[in-house]
């Protein structure tokens, strides 16, 4: 994970103290076959973690962290303030896990093998550069990609599965495409921006689904207190263009899984973590027609209050004249239609 000597005169701690975010036991549909409807069911896991189970029978994991601490140590660094909502064994079914970047709250060496353990099949899909580090760790179906690059993968359902009314065939097929953001990588002081970082798009029967992982969306300077930075005056400062590329490219998407907290301070993480008014700009320039809210209630890795990501993004949803119903959050467990 990113780690900035953040503290200054006017830093502060997180307050983590209990209630936050609500946690619920996720229900996941127990086969390929249970869906009864065409409408993609995605299940927040905390933090960046989505696990997604598309119509047509895929079952999809983003950013899998399982553990109670982001960090290469099981007794230092940031620890979870709301806890997991179900371990590993409990998802019946994972076809394929995408990883956007190489820190430690997106990329666990422990859940990877966890989830390779009770799914030996599964594909994993990585940015540029991170395939060493699977192969490393024992694990060998891997494809790295870099920006701007596909990949289609095809699964043979299980015999004893008859295929679903989205499904008539025995495949399952499904596009999965590597795409920009503005973030970095590391896993060790040594290693910074060694391996690539992307968010993702992926595409099977229909439905489709932007992740954009961590992200940056402009590089905002320091700024009075109390100074709106998106206010007239900083009207001037670049944008990323790439978010708007991949809407014209990639778009539009049926839901964008799109990160909102870890912002502040906003002069020293700008530029690779968005706040939600940044993540409202990203939410329509890659044409998402609802998005949920990732990349907050999970780990205090930043200075602002640990509920303010969702009320930050209501104001930045209405400054914008949309409704908060396309852009939402939603409890860690809950599961979602769309």
């Amino acid at each position: 994970m990113v780690q900035h000597k953040l503290f200054s005169g006017d830093s502060q701690r997180p307050d983590t103290t209990p209630p936050t975010v609500s946690v619920t036991k996720p229900k996941f549909l127990p086969s390929r076959t249970s869906s009864q409807s065409q409408a993609l069911s995605a299940i927040w896991l905390g933090h960046a973690c989505y696990y997604v189970e598309f119509p047509t029978g895929l079952r999809v994991l983003f950013d899998p962290v399982f553990e109670d601490r982001c960090s290469p140590f099981s007794w230092l660094g940031h620890k979870r303030f709301t806890p997991k909502p179900c371990d590993i064994s409990d998802i019946p079914i994972i076809d394929c896990v995408i990883i956007s970047h190489s820190h430690y709250d997106h990329l666990s060496h422990p859940s990877i093998l966890e989830i390779q353990k009770h799914h030996p099949s599964v594909q994993f899909c990585v940015p540029k550069g991170l395939k060493n580090w699977f192969l490393d760790s024992g694990i060998k179906n891997v494809v790295e990609l870099d920006w701007w690059e596909d990949v289609d993968i095809k699964l043979t359902k299980s015999t004893h599965e008859e295929p679903s009314p989205s499904s008539p065939t025995s495949d399952i097929s499904a596009r999965i495409s590597c795409l920009p953001c503005q973030h970095t990588s590391a896993r060790t002081p040594f290693d910074k921006a060694t391996t690539l970082w992307a968010s993702w798009s992926v595409s099977s029967g229909g439905k489709s689904v932007y992740f954009a992982g961590d992200t940056g969306y402009r590089s905002v300077p320091r700024v009075p207190k109390g100074a709106d930075d998106w206010g007239s005056e900083y009207a001037h400062l670049p944008v990323c263009p790439a978010f708007k590329q991949i809407g014209e490219l990639r778009g539009p998407f049926d839901l964008g899984l799109i990160p909102i907290g870890a912002y502040k301070p906003r002069h020293v993480l700008s530029p690779v973590h968005s706040n939600p008014y940044d993540s409202v700009e990203i939410f329509k320039d890659t044409k998402c027609r609802k998005a949920i809210a990732i990349h907050w209630g999970t780990w205090a890795v930043a200075e602002e209050n640990v509920l303010e990501p969702p009320q930050l993004l209501k104001k930045a949803m209405a400054k914008s004249g949309l409704s908060e119903t396309l852009f939402d959050v939603c409890d860690i467990g809950e599961s979602r239609q769309f």
